[in-house]
């Protein structure tokens, strides 16, 4: 699981709004740019979370994204359209003879067909899975202050 350490900012019975700071964890990320939190990667960002543990605005919690999931949606969103493009090239390759055309033409034009169809398929994924819970930041637990 990946955590990050916020403070509640703004609390409803059923909402948390969390500010966290980006960490040395986010700055290794590739998609650490687009993922909501701003432009520059020490900024601030705010997660609107389910107020799962009761927690009101000033507490100090702990918020955690299961990895397996972000391990899947890295695959999907990083390799699977490499994967579809050498398929494509492959095929294109094979049946360049049988067509009778330039080989290279046809790999490149089938790869960037199939590279196309990549993010067609992620395009029409994403929907349903932002809609997923496995797929979304969760409040993990409060902290306790340090004793004086």
């Amino acid at each position: 699981m990946i955590t990050e350490d916020g403070i509640v900012t703004h609390a409803t019975p059923e909402t948390a709004w969390v500010k966290t700071t980006r960490s040395a964890a986010c700055e290794s990320c590739a998609s650490k740019d687009s993922c909501g939190g701003g432009h520059h990667p020490s900024e601030e960002m705010t997660v609107i979370l389910p107020n799962t543990l009761g927690v009101k605005e000033g507490d100090r919690v702990i918020v955690g994204i299961n990895s397996g999931p972000m391990l899947f949606l890295s695959f999907f969103l990083y390799v699977f359209p490499i994967i579809l493009l050498i398929i494509g090239a492959l095929i294109g390759d094979a049946l360049a003879p049988a067509l009778e055309m330039n080989r290279s033409a046809l790999s490149m034009g089938s790869g960037f067909l199939l590279f196309a169809v990549a993010f067609l398929i992620i395009r029409r994924k994403q929907a349903g899975m932002s809609k997923k819970d496995k797929y979304k930041p969760f409040l993990v637990r409060k902290k306790i202050p340090p004793s004086p």
